[in-house]
């Protein structure tokens, strides 16, 4: 199983590590698919193994009450696997896991509610074929005493949703589920502030949630499920927000990365890898953070081709022609504001920058409006049957003109996108080859 063959690896001494792609766009999805089926069919006559790809879904986005996306985990595991399919890339070569599976939607519950939900959701992941599941339960809930909660809570919380997952898969049958723990976990979608005070996970507390959560595991009968834990989440310092990236400093991660060594069944998973450079993330799997969480750097990736798009559009066609889709996106956000407002504080002038061009990305919450695809849907109308002209794209997409111009790709809307969000994979496939 992929988990077990990225761990030996580590423990042998090799740098492997697998991309996680945390992303419910399906621009998204399709190139990453499209991305591995290509590198699957190169080696499909070699000795070498299979390229694997690892898509999650996160219980904010997709659980079985619908999430902001609106899809179960049972609709998006079919959404995959039809792409899937699309793109020829095997069936056993899709891994799919489901990250932050716990309460969290449902933080202003009492904890009874919430976590009747999350023990719902867990099993509607699982009913679905998601054998990679990541338990965080280190939210305060509405009743609960204290904040930051007590380990010893959290720890437990997952525990029970682990033995939820348990029975659900021995009914189900098939993969035994792999799972990760933790509660190091950074701020979903990125940090409100520059990152000086983002500090790295200190390896005492690593080591009492490990020893805390295994005793939860063990006092539910859990002790074959605990025997596949194999990643915690820690913070290795790595962080981004509106306007900065704090890049990996393996020097001050040196305490986890020796400490790992000592643990023969675990690695780490990093969330928060956006933006990070290429050899930033090679850092990082050689310190065995081998399971790298990537989301909205791929959806930030989509939101600039389209854009470039869109003013390459305004060049080409007359006003009244023109999908306007730059304005037509930001005006549905301002009458929509419960996705960014509370992350993007500041002037009215500041919030109309950040909601375009953030790195935190909230735009990608407002893609499946209906009013927003009607926008695209006549920006690719007004540009398809057309060659674009390499001067505009040179302008606005130079990258993808050279590769047009060098013939590694097809003059048209959906290749230059795709390219667009592939270059950021391939920062991540190299990193973890």
């Amino acid at each position: 199983m992929w988990l077990e063959e990225v761990i030996a690896a580590q423990k042998r001494g090799f740098a492997r590590g697998i991309p996680s792609i945390c992303s419910a766009h399906p621009e998204v999805i399709k190139a990453a698919i499209a991305q591995a089926a290509i590198r699957q069919a190169a080696i499909a006559q070699s000795a070498r193994s299979g390229i694997q790809v690892l898509i999650e879904a996160t219980c904010n986005q997709v659980n079985h009450l619908g999430g902001y996306t609106g899809m179960t985990p049972a609709d998006f595991a079919r959404i995959v696997a039809e792409f899937a399919l699309a793109y020829h890339l095997p069936r056993e070569r899709l891994l799919l896991g489901g990250d932050h599976l716990g309460p969290a939607p449902w933080q202003r519950e009492p904890a009874g509610q919430a976590m009747a939900k999350a023990a719902e959701m867990v099993e509607a992941y699982v009913q679905a074929g998601f054998s990679k599941i990541h338990l965080d339960c280190s939210m305060k809930l509405a009743d609960d005493p204290a904040f930051p909660l007590e380990i010893e809570i959290a720890a437990r919380r997952a525990a029970q949703l682990a033995w939820v997952a348990e029975k659900v898969q021995a009914q189900a049958g098939g993969t035994a589920l792999r799972y990760v723990i933790g509660t190091e976990v950074p701020v979903p979608g990125g940090a409100l502030e520059h990152g000086e005070t983002v500090k790295v996970t200190r390896v005492e507390d690593l080591r009492q949630t490990l020893q805390v959560t295994r005793q939860a595991f063990t006092q539910l009968g859990l002790e074959a499920a605990w025997e596949r834990v194999g990643a915690v989440v820690v913070q290795p310092g790595v962080e981004f927000g509106d306007d900065f990236v704090l890049e990996y400093q393996p020097e001050a991660a040196l305490e986890l990365t020796r400490y790992i060594e000592s643990e023969p069944r675990l690695v780490y998973e990093a969330h928060s890898t956006d933006y990070q450079s290429r050899q930033a993330l090679k850092n990082l799997v050689r310190d065995h953070f081998a399971i790298l969480k990537v989301g909205p750097a791929l959806t930030f990736a989509y939101r600039e081709a389209v854009f470039a798009l869109a003013r390459l559009e305004n060049e080409l066609l007359p006003r009244l022609e023109r999908s306007n889709l730059i304005d037509v996106v930001d005006q549905v956000m301002v009458r929509q504001p419960e996705h960014w407002e509370r992350y993007y504080p500041g002037t009215p002038e500041q919030q109309s920058h950040r909601r375009k061009f953030s790195r935190s990305d909230r735009m990608r919450y407002y893609w499946a409006e209906a009013e927003v695809q009607a926008a695209l849907g006549r920006l690719f109308e007004n540009l398809a049957g057309r060659a674009l002209p390499l001067a505009l794209l040179s302008q606005f997409l130079p990258e993808q003109a050279r590769h047009i111009q060098s013939g590694e790709l097809q003059n048209d809307p959906q290749g230059v996108i795709w390219d667009r969000i592939t270059g950021v994979l391939e920062d991540y496939t190299l990193a973890c080859a």
